[in-house]
């Protein structure tokens, strides 16, 4: 809701059902509380005085937890003076503020964000095509987001950081294969044919001296 700005009719038209449209999308995580047109339903502190942005995101818990705002402009409402006399109060909330502009007004919603230091979490681009509009994402702020998405990691790397950390590990220790049996069959031929030779020279000792012996034997009978 824009105080400084009336709308086209038109213009305001195609606000309210873009609001609607994010009210449909975001209420499975969320309590939301809607301000369309004139209405103020839902306001946020901001310093000293209260504000009322489109969208109000809300714990789905008891406690009712402030948790995001959201400011649908048009390509009338992306201007200077929107910007400062909104956007730059709903960044400095301690909760993320989400910015939807036409698609033909992001370069400039992005240039008005940087001249005002305007801390946006994301700013979203909308289109319509027919009778259906479609969103998308064209920035987001790392630093507010990191946060939510840091756990969001730590908790899938703490489930398959570890396993990971021992596949390398087992994968790199060298393993010393067992011994194949075509491995001992052959050292054992090895030895064997090793061990032949051995023999083999060692039994024509034992026959000379057999000879040996059986001279000895004459002798002493010719004696």
């Amino acid at each position: 809701m824009s105080p400084i700005l009336v709308r086209p009719v038109r213009e305001q038209l195609e606000h309210d059902r873009v609001i609607r449209l994010l009210l449909t999308r975001l209420k499975r995580k969320h309590e939301i509380a809607i301000n369309i047109g004139d209405e103020q339903a839902a306001g946020v502190k901001v310093g000293i005085g209260q504000m009322f942005p489109d969208l109000v995101l809300t714990s789905t818990d008891r406690g009712k937890r402030l948790e995001g705002i959201v400011e649908v402009e048009t390509g009338e409402s992306v201007n200077h003076l929107e910007a400062m006399a909104q956007w730059a109060h709903f960044g400095r909330m301690r909760v993320p503020f989400h910015l939807y502009v036409p698609a033909a007004a992001v370069d400039i919603a992005k240039r008005l964000c940087a001249e005002n230091q305007v801390n946006v979490a994301e700013i979203w681009s909308y289109h319509t095509i027919g009778d259906q509009t479609r969103f998308t994402l064209v920035q987001r702020d790392t630093t507010q987001s990191a946060p939510r998405e840091t756990t969001r990691h730590d908790d899938h790397n703490g489930q398959h950081k570890a396993p990971s950390g021992d596949v390398r590990r087992k994968g790199t220790t060298p393993r010393t294969a067992p011994p194949s049996r075509t491995t001992a069959s052959s050292s054992a031929r090895s030895a064997g044919r090793k061990a032949a030779p051995a023999a083999r020279g060692a039994k024509p000792r034992a026959s000379r001296a057999k000879p040996a012996a059986r001279k000895t034997a004459r002798t002493q009978k010719r004696k």
